[in-house]
């Protein structure tokens, strides 16, 4: 299943242009806080008319300005997830989520299709319990839940773990993970988090006052993402676990890279998010330092910032791409040009499930 979007929106002093299309998985809405990325959900939702375009989803068109045609929200069999839950208060899970349910197409969906979401989001224990009662994260699992439950051909989730602390993001984040990959729903997901999007997913959006940008594969397009927080993405797998120190090796294209242990199999598929800021550059191989992670590769480019104080170095590492973020003086001191062999000396990286 996949959506075409080709809109022209003006709303007072600001103006939305998009057009992409995306395939199937999660396609993230990637930019700064202003940059179009809830009016543009707002406009597949439908929730806002715009002023000129067109969108499909799975086919069917939903807006087409030029026939006069706009499908309204309640029959576009959309899913919408919020910041906040906006559970019922009077209402149990188990009501909350059946509620979702009465808008599935010709009222369909048994008891099988509660049976399975509860089991997806790991929500059996809280049916009974009352909204007040569960954490954020909880919250907002069963707000997933009751969205699925209406048989969407489409989930938007705006900002879904923005008013979450770390602990119930990272709590929420493997179920999120699984809906991506077992639902069989595509997601658009609004966010302007890196490392979320590094993590969950399959295609990247970028907007930027009001216009898209770049819209690829997220191992393509991340690293373009935020000139204030640029990164790379490797993609890796679990190699062993050295249960002495309590990390994990991950065999990549790059190399092996030790990390803190994770509680995944091996074998097991991770996505690393490598900030620029987090990467050094030597010519020679460090010997008796800290890091733990060093790999080696070649000078792919070097593209100097607008301030002129810094250097964007990109480094090909057998194939697979990192970048480090370093000040000019550095660059010129080091010599460093396309073609030159160095080691990157990785100071911090954000490794998650895939």
């Amino acid at each position: 299943m996949s959506f075409e979007i080709d809109v022209d929106h003006v709303r007072e002093h600001f103006r939305l242009t998009a057009r992409f299309s995306s395939a199937p998985g999660l396609t993230a809405l990637f930019g700064r806080s202003g940059s179009g990325k809830s009016t543009l959900v707002d406009v597949i939702g439908g929730l806002i008319r715009p002023t000129h375009g067109r969108v499909a989803v799975d086919g069917q068109v939903l807006v087409d300005t030029d026939r006069g045609l706009f499908v309204p929200k309640h029959r576009r069999r959309i899913g919408y997830v919020f910041q906040d839950s906006r559970l019922f208060p009077h209402l149990s899970v188990r009501n909350n989520l059946l509620y979702g349910r009465w808008f599935a197409r010709n009222g369909t969906g048994g008891s099988g299709d509660l049976a399975s979401v509860v089991e997806l989001l790991g929500i059996g224990a809280l049916l009974d319990r009352q909204p007040d009662s569960l954490s954020g994260g909880e919250r907002q699992r069963v707000a997933i839940g009751r969205a699925l439950l209406a048989h969407p051909r489409l989930l938007l989730m705006d900002e879904p773990l923005a008013s979450l602390d770390e602990a119930r993001r990272a709590e929420i984040l493997p179920y999120i993970e699984r809906l991506r990959d077992q639902a069989g729903v595509p997601i658009i997901y609004v966010s302007h988090s890196v490392a979320e999007v590094a993590r969950l997913a399959t295609t990247v959006v970028i907007l930027s006052e009001g216009r898209v940008t770049a819209v690829g594969p997220v191992l393509d397009i991340l690293p373009l993402a935020d000139a204030s927080d640029a990164g790379s993405v490797l993609d890796a797998t679990v190699a062993r676990h050295d249960e002495a120190f309590q990390l994990t090796v991950l065999a990549s294209a790059a190399g092996e890279l030790q990390v803190p242990r994770l509680a995944a199999p091996v074998g097991s598929p991770v996505r690393a998010y490598i900030r620029a800021r987090d990467v050094m550059i030597s010519l020679r191989s460090p010997e008796e330092i800290s890091a733990l992670n060093v790999l080696a590769g070649r000078i792919a480019a070097v593209v100097p910032n607008p301030n002129g104080a810094q250097a964007d170095v990109r480094l090909d590492c057998n194939g697979a791409f990192l970048m480090a973020r370093l000040t000019a003086k550095s660059v010129d001191r080091l010599a460093l040009v396309p073609g030159r062999p160095v080691f990157a000396v990785i100071k911090s990286v954000s490794f998650e499930r895939s």
